[in-house]
Order: C-alpha cells, then sequence, then structure tokens
C-alpha cells in the first residue's frame, strides 16, 4: 500500500513540470516578440532633440531666397493648375519652402516656446499673403480663366485631405527627428500635403471674382497647416522634447498654460472637423452605393444623382419609362432600413413626370453632361461609320480592278501605242502596317527605237487614260 502512492503521484507531477517549461517558452517567445516590435518600432534611440528644435527653427525665416523661391514656385504652381498639368504642380510643390514656419508652430507649442510662435505665426502669414498674391497677379494676366480640374480638385476638403495632412504631419516630423535627416520623405510630404496649390486656388478665385471656390480653398490650407502642425505637437510631446526654460517661474507658468490653451482651441475644432467630414464621406458612399444597387427599373435609366449630405437629401433623375408609385414607395422603405440613411429623403425626377417639370429641375450641369455623352457616343458611330465607309470603297476598287477584262484592253492599247512591245496588268497589295491598299499596275515594255522622252509621254497618255476608262483613283506603271 505504501508503494502505490508516489506510482500514482508520479504522472501528475510529471504533467505540472510539462505545464511549467510550456508556460517558461511561451513567456520567453513573447519577450522575443516585444524585443523585435520595441526594436523595430523605436525611434527615441535615434531621434536627435537639440538638432531637430534648431533645424526647425532655420527652416521659419522667411526672407531673401526663401521669398524668391516661394515666388516662383508660386508662378509655376499656378501655371499647372491653369493649363492642368499635375507634373508641373508637383514640380512646384518640390520648391516650395511652405513647410518651415507650419512645423515651427506645431514645435514651438510643444516645448512652450513663444518667441518661436510669434515668429511662426508672423512668417506664415507673410507667405501666405505672398502665395495669393503671386497667384492673383498672374490670373489676372492670364487669358485662360477656365476653372480646369486641377484647380477645381483644390476648391474644397474631404476626409482624404484631413488623412493626409495628418499622416503627411507624422512622416515629416518623424524625419526631421532622425538623426539624419531623410530628405526624399520629406519632399513626398510637401507633395502629399499639397500646401501651394490651394493657395494659388485662393489667387485664381480672387482673380476671377469665384468667392466660394476662394475660400473653399483657404479652408482645405488651413486644414492642411492646422494637421501638419497637429502632428508635429503629437510626436514632440510623445518623443519628450526639452521644454523652455524661463528663469521667471511666473512667465514660465503663464507659457506653459498658454501653449496648453493653444493646443485645446488646435485640437478640439479638429477633432469636430474631422468627425463631420468622416461622417459626410460615409453618407456620401452610402447613398452612391444605394442608388447603385436599389433604383433600379426596367426601361428606365438613372442620368444623375446627386448626394446632399447638409439637407440630408437623395435627388435622382430618372429617363425612360415612367417608374411607378408603388416602385418607388418600396425603393424609400429600402432606404427606411438602411440605418445609415434611414433619416435621409428620397426625390425621384422623372422624364416623363409633367407635373414635376424635369425640364427645369434638370441642372446646366446635368444637361451639359447629357449632351456630352450624346456627342461622344455620336462621335463614335460616325467613326464607326466612316470606318465601314471606308472598307467598303478599298472593297469596291478591289472589284473594280478586278474586273478589267484584260483580252480586249491589250487589243486597244495595241492599236493607240506603236512603240509598246510588251503589256502585262496585276492586283498589287500594298501597305503601309496600319492599312492596306490594292493598287492596280500595269507593265509596259517600249520598243527600243522609242526615245525616252517618248517613253515618259505615251505612259503618262495611257496613265490618265486607263484612270478615266475604268474610273480608277490611283495606278501604277511599271516598265519589265
Amino acid at each position: 500500500m505504501t508503494e502505490e502512492g508516489p506510482k500514482a503521484n508520479a504522472p501528475s507531477g510529471t504533467a505540472q513540470e510539462g505545464d511549467k517549461e510550456l508556460k517558461k517558452e511561451a513567456h520567453s517567445l513573447w519577450e522575443n516578440i516585444k524585443s523585435f516590435l520595441s526594436e523595430l518600432l523605436d525611434i527615441r534611440s535615434d531621434t536627435d532633440r537639440d538638432s531637430t528644435i534648431e533645424a526647425v527653427k532655420k527652416d521659419i525665416p522667411f526672407k531673401g531666397h526663401n521669398a524668391w523661391i516661394l515666388i516662383f514656385s508660386i508662378f509655376v504652381a499656378s501655371i499647372g493648375l491653369n493649363v492642368s498639368s499635375t507634373a508641373v504642380v508637383i514640380g512646384a510643390m518640390l520648391i516650395s519652402p511652405l513647410m518651415g514656419p507650419i512645423v515651427g508652430m506645431g514645435l514651438s507649442v510643444a516645448i512652450n516656446d513663444l518667441d518661436t510662435l510669434k515668429r511662426s505665426l508672423i512668417n506664415l502669414g507673410i507667405m501666405v499673403v505672398l502665395s495669393v498674391l503671386t497667384a492673383f497677379i498672374y490670373f489676372s494676366l492670364s487669358p485662360l480663366t477656365k476653372l480646369t480640374p486641377e484647380l477645381e480638385a483644390r476648391t474644397y476638403p474631404t476626409i482624404l485631405d484631413v488623412l493626409v495632412a495628418i499622416f503627411g504631419g507624422l512622416a515629416l516630423i518623424v524625419a526631421k527627428t532622425k538623426k539624419g535627416t531623410i530628405a526624399s520623405v520629406i519632399f513626398g510630404v510637401a507633395i502629399a500635403t499639397a500646401l501651394m496649390p490651394p493657395l494659388c486656388t485662393v489667387g485664381y478665385g480672387l482673380a476671377v471674382g469665384e468667392w466660394s471656390n476662394a475660400s473653399g480653398a483657404f479652408y482645405l490650407f488651413c486644414i492642411n497647416a492646422v494637421f501638419i502642425a497637429l502632428s508635429t505637437f503629437v510626436v514632440s510631446k510623445l518623443l519628450n522634447f526639452p521644454l523652455v526654460k524661463y528663469a521667471n517661474s511666473k512667465k514660465r507658468k503663464f507659457i506653459a498654460q498658454l501653449a496648453s490653451i493653444i493646443a485645446i482651441v488646435v485640437m478640439v475644432p479638429s477633432v469636430i472637423l474631422f468627425w463631420k467630414l468622416l461622417k459626410k464621406e460615409v453618407f456620401m458612399k452610402n447613398a452612391t452605393e444605394y442608388v447603385a444597387q436599389v433604383v433600379q427599373y426596367e426601361g428606365a435609366a438613372v442620368v444623375k444623382a446627386d448626394q446632399d449630405y447638409d439637407t440630408n437629401r437623395i435627388d435622382v433623375y430618372l429617363i425612360g419609362n415612367l417608374v411607378p408609385q408603388n416602385v418607388i414607395q418600396d425603393w424609400k422603405e429600402i432606404l427606411m432600413e438602411n440605418d445609415r440613411l434611414k433619416e435621409t429623403n428620397l426625390r425621384i425626377h422623372q422624364g416623363t413626370d409633367q407635373s414635376s417639370a424635369i425640364s427645369e429641375q434638370l441642372t446646366s450641369d446635368l444637361k451639359s453632361g447629357i449632351l456630352e455623352d450624346l456627342y461622344a457616343n455620336n462621335q463614335q458611330a460616325l467613326e464607326d461609320k466612316n470606318s465601314q465607309i471606308e472598307l467598303l470603297e478599298e472593297q469596291i476598287n478591289r472589284m473594280r480592278t478586278s474586273a478589267i477584262p484584260f483580252e480586249s484592253l491589250s487589243r486597244e492599247v495595241q492599236a493607240n501605242y506603236e512603240d509598246l512591245e510588251r503589256f502585262g496588268y496585276a492586283s498589287t497589295v500594298n501597305t503601309d502596317f496600319s492599312k492596306a491598299d490594292t493598287i492596280p499596275t500595269f507593265l509596259v515594255k517600249w520598243s527600243a527605237s522609242a526615245s525616252a522622252k517618248a517613253r515618259k509621254e505615251q505612259e503618262q497618255r495611257l496613265a490618265k487614260w486607263l484612270k478615266v476608262k475604268y474610273q480608277l483613283d490611283t495606278l501604277v506603271i511599271s516598265r519589265y
């Protein structure tokens, strides 16, 4: 009995030891993963805080060379926007010095440096005024005043602009904090965040009197600037950049409070703005998907669908067969079942609905869009018909050349041209590698007694006669 106890407990002890070993290995694996991720994502050890602060302050001043670089880059960007050239606009953004004061604002708030904040704000204000003034002068003198796609894209902010500004700002300040600044990242952020094109668009709007475009473009610039500065502020705080020390404790406390207030004033509206733009983007996406998937009826087609987030409304314009009211009611019930669109008002406008007078409701943009589609379709139809006509003409020419009665022709030629010893005919297929053509080719051999001049004259007369006789557009006379 005394020997059975230890034997019974042996398997249990072995199992416990196995569990301990497994836990130990799992713990070791987790520690290795944490160590790897820490080394992979850690930027503190390679951060040069003093050099970063010095480099940021160095980029803030705006005078001399920077002023002329900004003026010239604004002209380049304005030209690119005016002719809708993306490549030119990108080139202008690469040489623009607009980024310096914005990063300076974010860093100065993070380290409680009031003097640097003042210099950043003053220099940024001068840059903005000079940029808008330069663009205004260019667009006032330019004969091209049409709103190009490149200009229109900078007249209103979207959630994508905010996201680009946030992550672009984060990439920029992280690149600047690294020992040995990564210049390629700075250039990439300058292109992605696109600070200059909105300012050029503000100048365009003021020059042509489009105040809504000017205000929308300036709004876009402000959003980009605020979120770049905000990203700089967050990274600087996370990396524990040293605060500016003041001898006077009251002044130090006041500056710290002021910096905190500025940070809150900037962050709270930014978060609210981000949330609103996100909700608008979600609404537009869901409304577009709803129209594409639900608003369908045989014999009717959607020519345009407008989604208005501010009024919470979807307007759908239909042409073709009249959609019954019970079908429209089904569409509205499906809309009510959609959690993101249940409070949205659906309005259907139909081409055959005389009571709604759709011809008056269609906007000029819609009418012009329909006309453009019709023009494009007609143009394609004409091109197809022209291709068919060319093909038929080619076939007719082939039939004409193949239908030449060679025996009777050869007797007529022999009777009219005494110096002709030999005469032949063939259809030659030629191509310039884009299209093929069949050309009638006549072979002649003149007697040795005929002079070169006489041969040439007779060949010209023969070619002219053959063209008239067989209604040929082209032919070739060659000698044996």
